[in-house]
């Protein structure tokens, strides 16, 4: 079974940082994008950051300056550094990767089990 583990998530005050971090395990062949999505309350789920294998890294408007994607493909493990925190912010944080695992020749997605993120004073 492949699977995705969030953790760093919790509670911080206005302005201050979390870092999250993602580890895909199972039998994967191949990780071709790793990212990270999140859902408020009432609210669509929208994207947060993602990186490339290539390291090449997409982070949404509003949280650009503000957050950080970094990826070890040696662990295949993804990381998102959030700074400058919002109470905006406040959501379920969800790791996302688009792999190619060892019992398929295509790549599917994979989602892990999310992770909340709250902000408040």
């Amino acid at each position: 079974q492949v699977q995705l583990v969030e953790s760093g998530g919790g509670l911080v005050q206005p302005g201050g940082s979390l870092a999250l971090s993602c580890a895909a395990s199972g039998r994967i062949f191949a990780i071709n994008i790793m990212g990270w999505f999140r859902q408020a309350p009432g609210e669509e789920r929208e994207l947060v950051a993602t990186i490339t294998l290539a390291g090449t890294r997409n982070v949404a408007n509003s949280m650009k300056g503000r957050f950080t994607i970094s990826r070890d493909n040696s662990k295949n493990t993804v990381y998102l550094q959030m700074n400058n925190l919002k109470p905006e912010d406040t959501a379920v944080y969800y790791c996302y990767a688009n792999l190619v695992s060892s019992n398929l020749f295509q790549s599917s997605d994979y989602w892990g089990q999310g992770t909340q993120v709250t902000v408040s004073s």
